[in-house]
């Protein structure tokens, strides 16, 4: 008889049924099975277990009685758990959809030394869901190797402590199970990558911890606020002993469910250097401080907390080591001379600081608002000007997308009509010369928009613009929607974030005309925008571009760029995750060039939301970059150069891909946390059943497409020739030409040139056709 296969990983499922909330995990988890992973339910009480039982055998159910702790919850689970890693996964909280593929297959690529893998997480509330963590960033800085927890001790260190956001390799919890077992997850989660001989990381959510809402959970305690400096000086008095000692063997506290295990004693394993200690002694002052200033604890409780956060701080404080500049050094030298009075008036004085500058800014807007309001007012009185146009373009970043199509064919058709930029002072140096434009909130801003004939934008104007009723407001869009839009995003918060949807409609019905690039455009606007507006079903002024340059302007691009004639360039353009804090590649881009070859350049572009964020290409690409098989894109403009320039597109849910299709090359889609993405921003359509070309899931997926004919065979070709058909409808060269007609010159819909057929267009040649 066969012996079955181990599975990668064991999810275990531990905990009461907490508001309910099992019941919607146990049916995501069953919903995606996968063949590498096993799930385990701790059910701890009648409830749990009466949940878990509906998904059995599928899921091997352990009962337990009601009242058993989450540490012993966890290690029931792991005592029947055959997977080569563990991830334990709360009652309480979620995995998003595809998540245990995820880390499944990530732990398949990592050495045997490395014990445990950190990931991505978002965060839920009883009110809100999918809010992005601020871990992204510092999991992208480690990279795919596993290192050293020294190494990388400011970046693991600084991933908030959970149990749920790292999976640990099942023989590293089975030599320290006694070390991680208590209550306190954050010790817990500190104390695994203490013990661990090396640390690796995953940039992609894979976990969602839900926070209960206060008042639904017991009352705190004063020993509650005290156990946060018992656990940060249990961690650091290990690393310290660990510098001198070998690594220890755990005592548990005598008193378990109110603190953290006691580690001591003697074991194995190297010695910790001093920067682990030294990061860790930074966490837990921040940590304490801020627990102090944010937390309301009665007057003795408060006293005493500080006292002990003191008495830490003094106690584990590194050799040498030196406090922070500015009020932060402050804080920390108080906490150190347990000055509780003065470390309180220190926070009154810095509130009423605070305060008085916030006033003053206050009122300061307000008159400056009060007279702008005014001036606009009084502008509003004076006659529209026809020949006036103001054009804006992804909030004021300059002249770009379909507004800037639209200009530049409206000073051809029609060059009676003048047009205005408006675009905010960092990004006016960056005009093309000549281009009128105003900044926001300057005088002539105010007068322009009140007067102006035609107002054009790819977003929205600000809400107090008045729409006149002989003006005209043209709405172009910037993408064909997959992901949920307007209205349709009332059911995800995180992608939502806030929105006010009544004043979002109050600004769809100022539209006079939206622009669409096809029919399913056509029918999600009026969905997602419900208004009067009339559609122009025109196709994006933006892809004109697409069937008019020639070969000389392709290779003129690729000139610019520094692509050699005959090497294939692949532009990866990844959109925006509302879930994620801040942008970084999804792919190992070093191992990705390599793979590809020499004769094979990577164009690199990262979303415009992330425009104040640092290059994402940082050092381990300087080599590459150098010898040019890998160029950051991010800042170049237009990206509809970036296109042409290149042979093959890859994206994940960007609507690049759109505009990209226009021009029949290949188009791979790499989504590796398609389902997250789903579930958590909502999309229109399964891009999955019906996607533009081959589809990779995995980075070796990717690699094994790129490398053999796979991106351009006959599949990915039928499938780019069905995408075409559906979504380049009207493209065809001539939409910015239809727009001006109809807007700006009224002409009737029967006199503007037709729409060419998808079959008689003719796209921009290939580079390959250009070389």
């Amino acid at each position: 008889m066969a012996v079955p296969a181990m599975p990668e990983l064991t999810v275990i499922v531990h905990g009461p049924n907490t508001q309910d909330r099992l019941t919607g995990l146990l049916a995501s988890l069953a919903a995606h099975p996968h063949p590498d992973v096993e799930v385990i339910v701790a059910a701890v009480g009648a409830w749990a277990q009466e949940t878990a039982r509906a998904y059995a055998p599928e899921m091997l159910v352990l009962p337990l009685p009601d009242g058993t702790d989450d540490a012993a919850a966890r290690s029931a689970g792991a005592a029947r758990a055959s997977g080569r890693w563990l991830h334990f996964v709360h009652t309480k909280d979620g995995l998003p959809a595809g998540a245990p593929r995820m880390v499944a297959e990530r732990a398949a690529e990592l050495p045997d030394d490395a014990d445990v893998l950190l990931f991505d997480h978002v965060r839920s509330t009883w009110d809100t869901s999918g809010l992005p963590s601020e871990d992204g960033p510092l999991l992208a800085r480690a990279g795919r190797a596993a290192h050293l927890l020294d190494d990388i001790a400011r970046t693991a260190l600084r991933v908030t402590p959970l149990l749920g956001n790292r999976a640990l390799r099942t023989p590293f919890w089975q030599a320290h199970e006694h070390r991680l077992t208590t209550p306190d997850e954050p010790f817990a989660a500190y104390a695994a990558l203490l013990l661990a001989d090396r640390v690796a990381a995953l940039n992609q959510v894979a976990y969602e911890h839900h926070e209960l809402r206060p008042e639904s959970l017991p009352p705190v305690t004063p020993e509650d606020h005290y156990t946060l400096v018992d656990r940060y000086e249990t961690l650091l008095t290990l690393t310290e002993n660990s510098t001198t000692t070998p690594r220890p063997t755990a005592t548990p506290s005598p008193h378990p469910t109110t603190g953290p295990a006691r580690l001591s004693g003697s074991g194995s394993g190297p010695a910790r250097p001093s920067a682990t200690h030294s990061v860790l002694y930074d966490v837990m002052v921040h940590d304490c401080l801020r627990t102090f200033a944010r937390t309301t604890m009665p007057d003795p409780v408060a006293r005493e907390f500080f006292r002990r956060a003191a008495e830490a701080a003094v106690r584990h404080r590194p050799p040498g080591h030196r406090r922070p500049a500015g009020p932060e050094g402050i804080r920390r030298a108080l906490l150190e001379e347990n000055a509780y009075t003065r470390y309180r008036a220190f926070q009154a004085a810095n509130r009423a600081r605070r305060a008085a500058k916030s006033a003053v800014r206050t009122r300061r807007h307000q008159v400056t608002a009060a007279l702008g309001d005014h001036h606009y007012r009084k502008s509003l009185s004076r006659p529209v000007d026809p020949n006036v146009a103001v054009f804006a373009a992804y909030w004021n970043r300059g002249v770009a997308c379909n507004p800037a199509a639209i200009a530049a064919k409206l000073t051809e058709l029609a060059p009676q009509i003048h047009p205005v930029w408006v675009v905010t002072r960092e990004n006016a140096p960056l005009l093309p010369p000549h281009t009128d434009h105003v900044l926001p909130g300057t005088r002539r801003y105010r007068e322009v928009l009140a007067t102006a004939k035609y107002l054009v934008n790819n977003v929205n104007f600000p809400n107090p613009i008045v729409k006149r009723p002989d003006a005209v407001h043209l709405q172009t869009h910037h993408g064909t929607p997959l992901k949920r839009m307007g209205v349709d995003q009332m059911e995800f918060p995180a992608a939502a974030k806030g929105l006010d949807f009544q004043a979002l409609l109050s600004r769809i019905d100022k539209w006079d005309y939206s622009v669409s690039a096809n029919s399913h455009s056509t029918r999600m606007w009026e969905r997602a925008y419900p208004s009067r507006f009339v559609s122009l079903d025109y196709g994006y002024p933006r892809n004109d571009v697409y069937y008019t340059a020639t070969a000389a302007d392709i290779r003129a691009v690729r000139d610019r760029l520094g692509i050699p004639p005959t090497h294939r360039a692949i532009l990866y353009a990844p959109t925006h995750r509302d879930y994620e804090a801040g942008w970084t590649p999804r792919l190992d881009l070093v191992t990705l060039a390599d793979r590809l070859g020499k004769d094979t350049v990577l164009l690199v572009r990262g979303h415009y939301f992330y425009d104040g964020t640092p290059s994402p290409l940082n050092s381990p690409l300087t080599a590459l970059r150098r010898t040019g098989r890998i160029i950051d894109v991010s800042a170049y403009d237009p990206v509809e150069d970036l296109a042409l320039a290149a042979d093959a597109l890859v994206t994940d849910y960007s609507s690049i891909m759109f505009d990209y299709a226009n021009l029949d090359r290949p188009i791979v889609i790499h989504a590796d946390d398609w389902e997250t993405y789903r579930s958590t921003r909502g999309v229109y359509f399964d891009l999955m059943s019906e996607p533009p070309g081959q589809v990779a899931r995995t980075q070796q997926e990717l690699t094994e497409i790129l490398t053999t004919e796979a991106w351009h065979d006959e599949a990915a070709t039928k499938a780019r020739a069905a995408f075409r058909r559906r979504f380049c409808e009207y493209d065809d060269g001539r939409a910015a030409e239809r727009v001006v007609r109809r807007v700006f010159l009224g002409e009737n819909e029967d006199a503007l040139p037709p729409v060419t057929p998808l079959e008689e267009r003719t796209p921009a040649p290939s580079p390959r056709e250009t070389a």
